[in-house]
């Protein structure tokens, strides 16, 4: 399989065995110029490690998926906005082709291969161009209604009080759902109980 990190700075693109071992790779810098650059390049990426044995290719965007019709919806650092990513590289290289969020490929990832193998539940915090998140929950994937439940880097809240620290709200508000906290408490309880 050929597996594609599409960053806001490079463009990281490898031959993946059955076992997740990278066999070959190539990287480069993140064509931003436009959309239609984006894609030229990220083809040309591709192209340059395809070989017959390739049966499949995954691709990791830092966007927002609808993975019903295998769309980039939004992107953060990159241009690229409503296009049918998988369906256009599906027609291009004639192979299976999944696409996810980069954050949530990632939480996949340590989850199969890395520090949370084995672990039912998981929540991953991504630090690169832009902050992300991913979720895994029951061993899935947790992507919520729009696709971008743990899109930690994109959480606004409002000014509360200088007395509460912000900071403490989001893994607060995990700890109640992940049982490490009281069931049943809801916002500030939760933050209470969890100082």
């Amino acid at each position: 399989m050929i597996g594609v990190d599409l960053g806001g700075t490079k463009l990281l693109i490898g031959v993946v065995d059955e076992q997740g071992v990278v066999v070959k790779r190539t990287v480069q810098p993140t064509p931003l110029g436009s959309q239609e650059e984006l894609v030229a390049g990220l083809e040309a990426g591709i192209e340059e490690l395809m070989e017959d044995a390739v049966a499949a290719l995954g691709v990791a965007l830092p966007s927002t998926i609808d993975q019903k019709r295998g769309r980039a919806v939004s992107s953060v650092n990159i241009p690229l906005e409503g296009i049918d990513f998988r369906d256009l590289l599906r027609t291009r290289f004639r192979l299976p082709t999944g696409i996810e969020n980069d954050a949530n490929a990632a939480a996949l990832a340590e989850h199969r291969f890395g520090a949370g193998k084995g672990s039912r539940h998981m929540v991953m915090l991504t630090l690169g161009t832009g902050v992300g998140g991913g979720l895994i929950l029951d061993g899935r994937i947790y992507r919520g209604a729009t696709g971008a439940a743990a899109e930690l880097g994109h959480i606004t809240q409002r000014a509360l009080s200088p007395a509460r620290d912000i900071v403490r709200i989001v893994p607060a508000l995990l700890g109640v759902e992940a049982g490490l906290i009281g069931a049943g408490l809801v916002g500030f309880e939760a933050l209470e109980q969890a100082s």
